[in-house]
């Protein structure tokens, strides 16, 4: 089954990047009072989803890593059923290409992707603002992906501001290890009192510094000596941040070139990638061309 107008085929579902991630209180909830800019990128898992008429959802291929019935597209296509009332069902395909616990977002965007296909596969044009909403039950950065638009982002990231950033390229380094989001909040060390800043405050093309950090990042350091070691080698070549709550590394670069010069210098250990940053999102552009 296919909606209307809808190709088949595989669909992405984008990495992001965290410029800066400040942590500016804890909130009655539990949760953690956010400000961040979400870069996304051109570097995306893919996903192959077919709707059917017997209501059954399943994974039926993706990462043995990943407990199918645990998997966030998985929960994410459930919800959605369930907000919506459908009795339509889904199989889900999933390649992973983005690192798993490594702070690109890359099951949040899996989500995202399969709530945005699967409301036009089973025709309910629920929209953005709802999918959104839906979405942030399921994780604090599903909604970023769902609107498809890098962003400034508050609260626990779900209030979201477009934001025109500059074209450039990122080397993003994963050093072989994942970073588990909860420990990071939960640990007695972080920082949970940084100022509040206005969006006017923060100048996209000067990101790596002005006061700027992920306050994650001392944590994540002194507990994760891979990821300490990464954020200094690459240091050398550009200013370096983790992204989210690790493990993945970053820096910027001008040109393509740039980054492939120090990309092709990482050592062996570890994984680097060369990504170009958007302002929409690869699954945004093929929603767009398949309507």
């Amino acid at each position: 089954m296919s909606g209307p107008g809808l190709a088949a085929g595989w669909w992405p579902a984008p990495a992001k990047l965290n410029l800066f991630l400040h942590v500016t209180g804890r909130r009655p909830d539990g949760y953690h009072s956010l400000q961040t800019v979400f870069q996304l990128l051109d570097w995306c898992d893919e996903l192959r989803i077919e709707a059917n008429a017997d209501g059954r959802i399943e994974r039926v291929a993706g990462p043995e890593a990943i407990d199918a019935e645990q998997d966030l597209c998985v929960r994410a296509a459930r919800a959605l059923q369930q907000a919506s009332g459908s009795r339509l069902g889904a199989r889900i395909e999933l390649r992973k290409r983005i690192p798993t616990g490594g702070g690109l977002g890359g099951g949040s965007s899996d989500a995202a992707t399969v709530l945005l296909v699967l409301d036009r596969l089973w025709g309910l044009h629920g929209g953005l603002e709802a999918l959104a909403a839906l979405g942030l039950t399921l994780g604090a950065d599903v909604p970023v992906f769902v609107r498809g638009e890098s962003a400034w982002g508050e609260g626990r990231g779900e209030r979201l501001t477009p934001l025109a950033l500059p074209e450039r390229w990122f080397l993003v380094i994963h050093p072989g290890v994942s970073v588990s989001t909860a420990e990071v909040f939960q640990a007695p060390e972080l920082t949970r009192n940084s100022p509040v800043l206005t969006i006017r405050a923060f100048s996209p093309g000067a990101d790596a510094g002005a006061g700027l950090r992920n306050d994650c990042e001392p944590v994540v350091r002194a507990r994760v000596p891979a990821v300490a070691e990464a954020l200094d080698w690459l240091a050398r070549f550009a200013p370096s941040r983790m992204s989210g709550t690790g493990a993945c590394v970053f820096a910027a670069f001008d040109s393509a070139a740039a980054a492939e010069r120090v990309a092709a210098r990482v050592p062996e250990v570890w994984t680097a990638r060369v990504a170009r940053g958007v302002q929409r999102s690869p699954l945004h552009e093929r929603l767009a061309a398949s309507a």
